[in-house]
Parts: C-alpha cells; structure tokens; sequence
C-alpha cells in the first residue's frame, strides 16, 4: 500500500513540475486558472506522509524510553471556505495510519526483562479532523505561498481503550479521543487544470493520552507522568 502511494505521489510530481516549470519559467508566464480564488467554497483532496512522536514527561528523572518512528501515509479531503481574499477557513478530515516502538530501559523493571517485556509496539489508525485557519500571501504568476494554523480532534480506532487487558498482557492502551493544535506553511502552484499544493505541517497534542496499568508500580506507565502526539505531516493536496 505504502509503495503505492509513494509511486502515485512521484507521478503526480513528475507531471504537475512539467507543467509548472513551462508555465511559470517561460518569457511571458500564461496565469494559470486566474478566477479560481474568487470562489467561495470549493474541495480538493490529500495524499502526503507522517511521522508521529510521543513526547513524554517523567514522574523522576532517569533514563527515558526510546521511541522509534516510522513514516506513515495520510489520505482525506478538503472543504475551502473563503473568509476575505487572503484568509479562508479550512476543514481537513482524514485517515491516518502510523506506527511507533516504544523501547524501555532495563532499569524500569524490578527483575532482568524479556526483549517482549522491554518493547511495546504501539499501532495506530487515526480519523483525523483539523480546523484550520490559512493566510495566504499575495499570487505571484502561478505561485501563492501560505501559512496556515488551528485545533484538531483525533480518534484512535486503535487505542485497546476498552480492554481489560494491560501492558502485563502485553496490551498497551490510550485514550481514543486527543486534541492537539497545529502550524504549517505551503505553496499554491497554479497549473492549467489543477491547484497543486505541497504542504508541511507540525502536530501538537495537548492532553495526556496514556491508560496507566492497574498496577500502580507498572514498569510501563507508573514513572509517566504524561505521554503526548508529536507529528510532522507533509500532504499534497489536489484543487
């Protein structure tokens, strides 16, 4: 699936830099699609990458535990709505699947751990929904950069939130529902038929998201004080 995605992203960038390249870097550049910012409400669509993080906060100071990221995909669709020429409101749901390692020190445990004890490999398929605010800058040919900014929820369809089971199961659990605030920039390129619009983005959890163990002296989640989503997604996205 991953190799997929990665082959239909470098198509679409192959074609969309030709087509760029001819209208913007000729002796008398053609506008491309010069009425389409007029529109009040229009959609698109996204494909892109992410690489999630957790940041951790610790109860007493230690060895911290490791977490090993990978690069993840994203797809989903945009609603546009056009608050003033260079300001619009931007709704942005979408699928987000991510996987992270979890690797703790042999000191959090009260006797020598397992390999299997001492990793917790944390799976996630997230419903994503960002409300975002973006400013954009005045066109420049068939160019616009922007900024963009706002809050978003997250839902976990893979948290284990409701299972009785813990990290004594080898079932580690958080909370299906976080919020998080996110800030990003990115670049309108106008082409003759399509908007291309690469995009880069940081994503900022704001609650604790870690169901401790039953267990109050848990070598997995007693010293946690709190465990947060740190992210970086870069999308592109179809007008």
């Amino acid at each position: 699936m991953k190799k997929t995605v990665v082959l239909i992203l470098f198509a679409l960038a192959i074609k969309g830099h030709a087509q760029f390249t001819k209208s913007m870097f000729s002796k008398d550049p053609i506008i491309n699609l010069e009425n389409f910012q007029k529109q009040k409400l229009y959609f698109g669509f996204y494909l892109g990458f992410n690489s999630y993080d957790f940041k951790i906060d610790y109860k007493t100071v230690g060895p911290d535990i490791l977490v090993k990221k990978t690069t993840g995909f994203n797809v989903g669709l945009v609603a546009d709505l056009k608050l003033q020429e260079y300001i619009s409101l931007r709704f942005e749901p979408g699928l987000y699947y991510t996987k992270r390692d979890l690797y703790y020190p042999t000191s959090y445990f009260p006797t020598e751990p397992t390999l299997t004890d001492k990793l917790r490999e944390v799976n996630s398929t997230y419903l994503h929904f960002p409300l975002l605010v973006k400013f954009s800058s005045l066109r420049t040919g068939n160019i616009r950069p922007y900024l963009l900014g706002g809050v978003s929820a997250t839902l976990n369809l893979s948290s284990n939130s409701k299972s009785q089971d813990d990290n004594l199961q080898n079932r580690f659990r958080v909370k299906p529902w976080t919020t998080n605030y996110e800030f990003g920039f990115g670049v309108d390129l106008f082409s003759e038929y399509f908007i291309f619009s690469p995009s880069i983005r940081g994503v900022f959890g704001i609650n604790d998201e870690l169901i401790r163990d039953k267990d109050p002296n848990s070598p997995w989640t007693s010293n946690i004080e709190s465990l947060k989503t740190r992210a970086v997604f870069i999308n592109f996205t179809f007008h």
